[in-house]
């Protein structure tokens, strides 16, 4: 059985380092460094945790030593295959100075209760679009700005968003249109996103066992939405479906389904006269 390159495990550690202090953030959602919603450390901060146990292995041909984990490029970058450019070098220390001035306005606006003056997860995509056409750092700015997108939800109180495998495509897709200055696709995948986990992780912890929510808050590594949806229809899970369409049913139901599915069969017994039994065949 062969091994994964030692780059890749450091990759998801340190992934996960920085993801573990992100999300921490969630504990305190009102306590923002000096009333900002985030800082130009904070970001370096993210990019050293996640980007420095694969760097001590593998670090970047071409960077220097001022070019480490949570320092900015020294170094142009070439024109994505896309045709977008991220700025001269020179000009990152200034721009990514005005990207942390805008998420924090964005912070402001809403903890004062302002218009926005566009739906948030439109202006969260703007945000997300801006760091990603700016490329601050040499390496790693893709998983640093999913990482820094997820303290701006998590500080305001929102669940974190997570991009799987399967949807890179349709990831990459939205933000080649928001570099051409339509938010909307990008903006959609946040949103659906954040729907996905509060469904997915919140709703059943503050539901309760026994109370009714949709099965997609119900989900988990042995039943997949679509398996529950069929035993709902099936009548084999405790379930009802709304008028919107929508089948619900509670944790406590999953359990007793999952409990079913798990009990052994009783064995028949055999008839010792070698008869067929009386009556009628049951019926399932």
């Amino acid at each position: 059985m062969g091994a994964k390159p030692l780059r890749e495990y450091n990759e998801v550690k340190g992934y996960a380092d920085a993801a573990k202090w992100v999300y921490g953030q969630a504990l305190e959602p009102e306590v923002w460094n000096d009333g900002h919603l985030l800082s130009l450390s904070e970001l370096r901060h993210i990019h050293h945790t996640a980007m420095t146990p694969v760097w001590d292995i593998d670090p970047h041909p071409e960077a220097s030593d001022r070019e480490r984990p949570g320092n900015f490029r020294e170094h142009d970058i070439h024109p994505f295959a896309e045709g977008m450019t991220p700025p001269s070098w020179m000009l990152v220390a200034s721009e990514i100075q005005g990207w942390a001035d805008d998420v924090c306005e964005l912070g402001r606006k809403l903890e004062a209760k302002e218009d926005l003056g566009h739906p948030l997860p439109e202006g969260l995509a703007r945000i997300h679009n801006s760091f990603e056409r700016i490329h601050p750092f040499i390496d790693g700015n893709g998983r640093t700005g999913r990482l820094v997108l997820n303290l701006v939800l998590v500080r305001l109180g929102y669940p974190p968003i997570i991009v799987f495998k399967k949807q890179r495509e349709s990831y990459l897709t939205a933000l080649r249109r928001a570099d051409a200055g339509d938010y909307g696709a990008l903006g959609e995948l946040i949103a659906r996103a954040m729907e996905d986990n509060l469904n997915r992780f919140i709703v059943p912890n503050v539901a309760g066992p026994a109370r009714l929510v949709p099965l997609a808050a119900l989900v988990d590594e042995e039943f997949s939405i679509h398996a529950l949806r069929q035993a709902a229809q099936r009548g084999r899970l405790n379930a009802v479906q709304g008028p919107d369409g929508v089948w619900r049913s509670s944790r406590k139901s999953v359990d007793a389904y999952r409990a079913s599915r798990h009990r052994p069969t009783k064995p028949r017994k055999a008839n010792p006269a070698g008869d067929s039994p009386s009556g009628p065949p049951a019926l399932f």
